[in-house]
C-alpha cells in the first residue's frame, strides 16, 4: 500500500479544502472525520478513502490504523472555539480542550511516527493568532493553541531530518464552529475590520498554506509557527 496524505477534521471549513487541493494536484490522500454523512459525501465527490473516528474517544486511532498504516503527511485540521470568562472556567474546561486539539494530535503522531519517519513525512498542527496576541475570554483556547505551538517546535527539533513539523495559526475563519460568532452581522463586520485586511478568512485561505507545507514544495521548512491571520498579529 503506497503512503498517503492523513487529513483529520475533513469536513471541517479548512480540513475539507485542503482535501480538494490535494486532490486538484493528484495527490493520494485519506480522510478521517466524526461525521459520517459529509465524510462520505467528501469521499465521493473527490474519489478517495476515509475513516469515520471521533478524535474524543478512547483508542480511536486504533480504527484509523486499521484502515491506513502508511503515510506521508498528517494534517490535524481539529479545532474549537472555547470562549469564556476566566472567572467562569473551570478545570474540565481546559481538560476537553487539552483533549480534543492537543492529546489526540500527540496519540495520532506517535502511533505513525515510524511511517513518517520512513516516508520523510510531515505533520501540521493549527494554532490560532490568540496564542500570541492576547484577546478577552480566550484563556482556554489560547492556552491549548500555545501549547499546540510548542509540542511543533519540540518535535520539529526531535524528529529532524526525517520528519518537518510545521504549525499554521489562523485568525477566525468563516466556518461551522465559527458561525455563533459570525451569524451577527454587526459582530461579523467589526471582527473583519479588526484585520488589516478587512475580511474574515476562508478556509481555503489556511488550506493554502497547509497543502504547501505538507507536500514536498516546502523540503526545506521546518520548525515554523505560520500566521494566515489576514494580517492580526503583527500589524
Amino acid at each position: 500500500m503506497s503512503a498517503k496524505y492523513l487529513i483529520f477534521g475533513a469536513t471541517g471549513s479548512i480540513g475539507s479544502n485542503l482535501a480538494n487541493k490535494l486532490h486538484d494536484s493528484n495527490h493520494d490522500f485519506h480522510l478521517v472525520s466524526r461525521n459520517e454523512k459529509e465524510l462520505k459525501s467528501l469521499s465521493e465527490k473527490l474519489k478517495c478513502t476515509y475513516t469515520v473516528a471521533d478524535v474524543l474517544e478512547d483508542n480511536f486511532i486504533e480504527n484509523v490504523k486499521t484502515e491506513i498504516s502508511e503515510v506521508k503527511g498528517i494534517a490535524y485540521c481539529v479545532g474549537s472555539i472555547d470562549l469564556k470568562p476566566f472567572k467562569m472556567v473551570k478545570e474540565d474546561d481546559f481538560q476537553k480542550c487539552m483533549k480534543l486539539n492537543l492529546y489526540s494530535a500527540v496519540e495520532i503522531i506517535k502511533a505513525y511516527q515510524d511511517s513518517l519517519k520512513n516516508n520523510k513525512g510531515s505533520i501540521i498542527l493549527f494554532s490560532t493568532v490568540a496564542a500570541q496576541r492576547g484577546f478577552a475570554n480566550h484563556s482556554i483556547i489560547a492556552s491549548t493553541k500555545a501549547a499546540i505551538e510548542g509540542l511543533a517546535i519540540s518535535l520539529a527539533a526531535e524528529f529532524a531530518p526525517n520528519i518537518r513539523v510545521n504549525c499554521i495559526a489562523p485568525s477566525l475563519t468563516n466556518s461551522k464552529i465559527s458561525q455563533p460568532l459570525l451569524k451577527n452581522t454587526i459582530m461579523a463586520e467589526g471582527i473583519a475590520k479588526a484585520h488589516p485586511m478587512k475580511r474574515i478568512g476562508e478556509g481555503k485561505d489556511a488550506a493554502a498554506m497547509a497543502k504547501f507545507l505538507l507536500t514536498e514544495e516546502s523540503s526545506w521548512i521546518t520548525g515554523q509557527i505560520i500566521g494566515v491571520d489576514g494580517g492580526r498579529s503583527s500589524i
